[in-house]
């Protein structure tokens, strides 16, 4: 696998980006109110790539659901109306506890892929 850039972001694995999209969209709501089509461009300028409204706005029902991001409506200038999301007590609470895992756990990938990898069982037997 070759290094990614930012540039190239799109070549982000899925898995990737899955695992990391709560906490991603959680963390642009965290700055303060705003819609999901902006929630997807912040993304995208991050690096992350296109966030398609199919994988976006379930991912935001199920924030609303939780009780972590509560919606209000609010009329658009010039245009259509605007769904706003917000972060709720629970929501921040959410926010600083999954911030927290999800760097202690990339540390931890970090560190164990800057180690010569380990042995396998098998390896361990023949040596």
């Amino acid at each position: 696998m070759r290094a990614t850039t930012k540039a190239d972001a799109a070549t982000w694995p899925a898995e990737w980006l899955r695992g990391a999209l709560g906490i991603c969209v959680v963390h642009v709501i965290a700055a303060g109110p705003t819609y999901g089509y902006a929630i997807a461009s912040s993304l995208s300028e991050a690096g992350f790539g296109t966030v398609k409204g199919g994988t976006l706005y379930p991912l935001l029902a199920r924030l609303e659901e939780s009780g972590f991001v509560e919606v209000e409506w609010r009329a658009g200038e010039g245009g259509p109306g605007r769904k706003f999301y917000a972060l709720t007590a629970a929501g921040r609470a959410e926010h600083e506890g999954q911030s927290a895992a999800w760097l202690d756990f990339t540390e931890l990938t970090r560190t164990f892929l800057g180690n010569a990898a380990p042995p396998t069982p098998h390896q361990e037997k023949q040596r």
